[in-house]
């Protein structure tokens, strides 16, 4: 595999990471890239893609890759978004931004270290 900088994007687009919320659930999720959040905003609209707090949970359940090893197709309507997010319930959204804000703080310390 090339090492040149788009076969890294893609290899870092590629990355999984698994969480057990407090269901027992195992729940798989990647970081979304920019084309990712683009089709995000255009699944959401307009109006809902303004509401921070919608958009916020939205987003949580657009990085959803499987549960309990099932693969979960990606959102593509407003629809198909909140669906998931009830899937997720607030155990498996909670579950999801609280692994998140915990690797951002472990890089972010890890980057005050170097620097």
């Amino acid at each position: 595999m090339s090492d040149s900088p788009s076969a890294r994007i893609v290899a870092a687009g590629n990355v999984k990471f698994t969480i057990t919320d407090e269901n027992g659930r195992v729940i798989a999720y990647r970081n979304l890239g920019a084309l990712d959040r683009m089709h995000l905003l255009k699944a959401a609209g307009p109006d809902l893609a303004k509401n921070e707090p919608w958009i916020g949970n939205a987003a949580l359940a657009f990085m959803v890759t499987e549960i309990d090893g099932v693969p979960v197709p990606m959102p593509r309507s407003v629809a198909t978004i909140e669906a998931l997010v009830s899937r997720l319930d607030d155990a498996g959204i909670n579950a999801i931004a609280a692994d998140v804000m915990a690797k951002r703080d472990a890089a972010k310390a890890a980057d005050d270290e170097v620097g």
